[in-house]
């Protein structure tokens, strides 16, 4: 890590990325997580009555969980050294657990043997994914939670600050800035509740997916004459969900599932990262300034909307990586090719660029105010707005032709109030309704928007 890094992740973003993230998605994480399962699956073996394996003593239990639980940087650049000799990664970590297990003077009679016992290196791998992959979703959806509630809590201290809208980038029905945050608040929320309801899968089904190893070595021709049963430790012991239907590899169709939730949730920030941009760029909001800060090397005066852009381009590295694990991951030659496994370790990047995203645009949301001069600057004169109410009461009231009215007044003319004025008069409505007509304005013609912006 550090300034001679190719990946921005470890090098100019490495003290904005999660130390868990890095932990989890690393070479060390992916080696802990492996020794995890291991470890895990050869206490399960031991607690099966059915099967002629090893009783633990409480003692040697202890020793076995401390293999993970106490993993650190040593420990994996032991089980590297291993695999220099194996040319194979899992194997690497079978042989760690078995040398680990001689050296410390607790177990007699070759218990190793039961090391990674009837298991394919995919069985130990999708299940050190699946792990990681729903510990990640949990700190991305705490992340994503607190996003949300700076977004709302901007919604409802703007809720009653009206603004023009711009409809194909021109002035349209009026509209309050948090009403428009309050959109992005309420569209990250469907998503985040799709990520917090995903269901992650595992198998342990062996090398082509039909229990072959179990069932020579147990007996059984089917799953419930299987006497153990590997969903049991899927599903007791891990907390996954069974995947009964698998080749050699679960085919990711479940992580492609939380890859597509991210890739929406990325797409409307990228939408609001846009939109942020914009309206700082209209003078609608102000950034604050801090002391010492440069936004140009030749240009003192600026204060560049730098969190957005930044998040923007992150949260698009992010979708085509995630995009492209999307496409390729739930496709795989006959019953297992390898062109998974490299694309799998770059998972933890794409997640790297994501929190380093949703950390900009909570930074950049930060540094913002309501500049309401300005917004009103622009709202106030704005009286071609009114052609869209006027229009519809004329309409209501059963005047013929009200929409062509508006728009020969109104349409690619300069409007002023005492133009809408001296139109209101000359209509034949009673004078309840043309008072009616009178009291819109611009920054009234609201709608519900504040009631909206309020309730989001």
């Amino acid at each position: 890590m550090g300034i001679f890094s190719i990946s921005p992740i470890d090098g100019r973003y490495e003290d904005k990325v999660d130390p868990h993230l890095r932990e989890l998605w690393s070479e060390f994480g992916l080696i802990k997580s492996r020794v995890f399962i291991e470890v895990k699956w050869f206490i399960h073996l031991c607690e099966d009555t059915n099967i002629n394996s090893p009783t633990l003593s409480d003692t040697q239990e202890r020793f076995l969980e401390s293999l993970h639980e106490d993993f650190d940087e040593d420990d994996a650049l032991e089980v590297k050294e291993i695999e220099k000799g194996t040319n194979h990664d899992v194997k690497a970590v079978e042989l760690y657990i078995s040398h680990r297990m001689q050296d410390s003077g607790l177990f007699t009679d070759n218990p190793e043997l039961w090391v990674h016992f009837s298991c394919t290196s995919e069985d130990i791998n999708n299940l050190a994914y699946a792990v990681r992959l729903r510990s990640t979703r949990d700190t991305l959806v705490g992340r994503l939670l607190n996003l949300r509630q700076t977004i709302r809590n901007m919604a409802h201290q703007y809720a009653q600050v009206p603004m023009i809208s711009r409809t194909h980038g021109q002035p349209a029905t009026p509209t309050t800035v948090g009403k428009e945050l309050a959109n992005y608040c309420h569209r990250l929320n469907r998503q985040i509740l799709q990520l917090e309801d995903l269901k992650f899968l595992g198998k342990m089904n062996g090398a082509s997916g039909n229990y072959n190893a179990q069932v020579v070595a147990i007996g059984g021709d089917t799953p419930e004459g299987v006497k153990f049963q590997n969903a049991r430790f899927i599903e007791k012991v891990l907390f996954l969900y069974n995947n009964p239907y698998t080749t050699q590899i679960e085919p990711h169709d479940n992580m492609v599932e939380m890859f597509h939730v991210m890739m929406r949730i990325n797409t409307i920030l990228i939408d609001m990262c846009r939109d942020m941009w914009g309206y700082i760029s209209l003078g609608y909001f102000t950034q604050k300034v801090v002391a010492g800060e440069v936004g140009s090397s030749t240009m003192p005066h600026k204060v560049n909307p730098i969190n957005f852009e930044n998040a923007e381009g992150n949260l698009g590295v992010a979708n085509a990586l995630l995009g492209h694990f999307s496409d390729k991951l739930p496709i795989s030659r006959f019953q297992r090719d390898l062109s998974d496994s490299t694309v799998l370790r770059n998972v933890g990047v794409a997640l790297a660029h994501s929190w380093i995203s949703y950390e900009a645009i909570k930074k950049g949301l930060s540094t913002l105010e309501v500049d309401t001069g300005k917004v009103m600057g622009d709202l106030t004169p704005a009286w071609e707005l009114m052609a869209e109410p006027l229009q519809t009461i004329m309409r209501r009231e059963g005047i013929p032709d009200a929409y062509n009215q508006l728009k020969e007044l109104t349409r690619g003319q300069k409007v002023t109030r005492k133009l809408i004025l001296q139109f209101i008069e000359q209509l034949e409505l009673a004078p309840e309704v043309k008072q009616e007509l009178i009291n819109l304005t611009p920054e009234t013609y609201l709608g519900l928007a504040v009631f909206l912006a309020d309730r989001i």
